[in-house]
């Protein structure tokens, strides 16, 4: 189940109580391409938050939709009961899935994926070396082909935003979905 949203990405984000890691984050090494770092309970120990380290692995994507379906697993949002629970694990993949290929075409690439629970809301969080800003396509126009991904995750998140951090490239595009009812 998506929500919608008409309004413009802010820069910081709702106050999350710490919920994740937002801009001011540690910097991972990029490791082999062959076995991308994947770890959970990294954030203090935190059960509802993981990190997957994407910098120089293949085929991201796939990677990170894999990444997420299995903390969505572990969560109890899979297997989904209901169609609304089934929908909205799905919108979550798949906002995963356009901010992780924007990162790949827009963003030089992303470093790392979060994802992370806290109570009803789930966080994504794609770290990029890239200066650009997102944004949805204005006036959106069905039929174009490419550019939509933003648009996308603008219609089915609470709320999305980027963060930069003043002592590194790049930066942190997070969107924010309500947990299934």
């Amino acid at each position: 189940m998506g929500t919608t949203q008409q309004h413009p990405p802010s820069d910081l984000g709702p106050e999350s109580g710490g919920s994740g890691v937002v801009g001011g984050g540690s910097v991972y090494a990029a490791p082999p391409p062959t076995a991308p770092e994947a770890s959970s309970n990294t954030d203090g120990g935190r059960p509802g938050m993981r990190r997957l380290a994407l910098g120089s692995a293949s085929g991201v994507v796939p990677l990170a939709r894999d990444f997420t379906r299995q903390a969505l697993y572990d969560w109890g949002w899979m297997p989904a009961p209901t169609a609304d629970r089934r929908a909205a694990a799905e919108d979550v993949l798949l906002v995963v899935s356009e901010l992780v290929t924007n990162a790949c075409l827009h963003a030089e690439g992303p470093e790392e994926l979060r994802v992370s629970l806290d109570a009803k809301v789930l966080r994504l969080e794609v770290e990029d070396r890239g200066p650009g800003q997102p944004a949805p396509r204005t006036p959106h126009r069905a039929g174009r082909p490419g550019g939509h991904g933003m648009f996308i995750v603008q219609r089915l998140c609470l709320d999305w935003g980027v963060v930069r951090s003043p002592d590194r490239p790049g930066k942190t595009v997070w969107a924010e979905l309500a947990a299934p009812a």
